[in-house]
């Protein structure tokens, strides 16, 4: 029996199919009263992706998701199916299937009978609901749970069937709202694991929306960073991460250090930042638009920080301080560095089994003009 479930139709042209978005959101606008959640998105979700929507708690995520799902409508927009304008169609009709935090399981049903109601309201006969149940249930490997209840599941075991409910449906789309969020952290990590085995042998466009940054960094192919209703930039983990394009966005995602300053020209002609403490902070990236000479926010990833308690003979932004305070996290330490100036930095250090930083004896924190980044104030 084949483990991959034939999605809902494409076009029928490969080349119109590998043009046409799965899903395509044009100036989505939801308002609720006097609140504006959603403002304007404009995104194409390409086929076969794992697209992450992530933000911060009212960034508008869900309300997005709901409305792909058919669960909201737009205020104003455009939202496209497989190039199909969903206007007028309503969630069960729609070529999605959601799978929520909190599972929505039939606390008195089976799992074979959970994954089967969907089938069975479609009036699906039983041989095919008898091989489509299997078949779902044997790409989550929950075949050998087929005949437990909810109650006599674990986290794990009841997300995969909420998954096998999705699936066995056969969208074009599958929408995933916080679908790891009730679970423990080891749990949510080998669930992290499934899933990314599963959208890679399934090939269906998977869209999650999340507020963990790791969730979305280790799964995702692309993500769509959200606040306050609009999209503040849509990029690969490692564009998201090593490229932000906002303080918003490069403090969200992760950690890092955020220093204020004025753009200045060193003697060499490279622009360098003036920090109201004093620091001068040399920086390689090209600046942002309309701020050759005002104000900008650098970024400095911890990890991208040297700790010694000699000065390096050769660094771009080296500055003396003291280790104010440190937290032994096993594979790192992590440190926060006090700087002569006041400023105090994040430093994030490997473990190598070495002695943790004295305070009581000056350190230097250094770090390459490539590995910070200028950002709009």
């Amino acid at each position: 029996m084949s483990q991959t479930l034939p999605r809902s139709p494409v076009p029928a042209s490969p080349s119109a199919a590998s043009q046409v978005p799965d899903v395509e959101l044009q100036e989505l606008v939801k308002q609720f009263e006097t609140d504006t959640a959603v403002k304007g998105l404009n995104l194409a979700i390409k086929q076969g992706e794992f697209f992450s929507i992530l933000g911060p708690s009212g960034c508008g995520k869900t309300t997005t998701l709901r409305m792909i799902a058919g669960f909201e409508q737009p205020t104003s927009g455009q939202l496209l199916i497989q190039g199909q304008s969903m206007a007028r169609v309503p969630a069960h009709r729609r070529p999605v299937n959601t799978v929520f935090q909190n599972y929505a399981l039939f606390d008195h049903m089976s799992a074979w009978d959970n994954v089967a109601f969907g089938l069975r309201v479609k009036q699906v006969s039983k041989g095919d609901v008898r091989s489509q149940v299997g078949e779902a249930l044997k790409l989550v490997r929950m075949e050998d749970y087929a005949q437990k209840y909810p109650k006599q599941l674990s986290g794990g075991q009841r997300q995969r069937i909420a998954l096998a409910r999705a699936l066995v449906n056969r969208p074009a789309v599958m929408l995933l709202d916080e679908p790891l969020g009730a679970l423990d952290l080891k749990l949510r990590k080998q669930m992290q694991l499934e899933l990314a085995n599963l959208h890679r042998r399934l090939g269906v466009t998977f869209i999650m929306v999340t507020h963990d940054q790791e969730e979305a960094l280790s799964l995702s192919d692309r993500i769509a960073v959200m606040r306050d209703g609009v999209i503040e930039q849509v990029g690969t983990p490692s564009e998201i991460y090593e490229q932000p394009e906002t303080a918003f966005v490069a403090d969200f995602i992760g950690e890092t250090n955020l220093l204020s300053g004025q753009v200045r020209t060193n003697s060499k002609g490279l622009p360098q930042v003036a920090t109201p403490s004093g620091l001068q902070i040399h920086i390689a990236d090209s600046l942002p638009n309309g701020s050759a000479n005002g104000s900008v926010d650098v970024s400095i990833r911890p990890e991208k920080i040297d700790l010694s308690a000699r000065a390096p003979e050769q660094a771009d932004n080296c500055f003396q301080g003291h280790v104010r305070h440190t937290m032994y996290l096993g594979t790192h330490v992590h440190c926060v560095v006090e700087l002569t100036t006041g400023d105090r930095l994040m430093v994030l250090q490997p473990n190598q089994a070495k002695h943790l930083p004295d305070s009581e004896r000056p350190v230097y924190v250094s770090w390459a003009a490539t590995d910070c980044r200028a950002l709009a104030a």
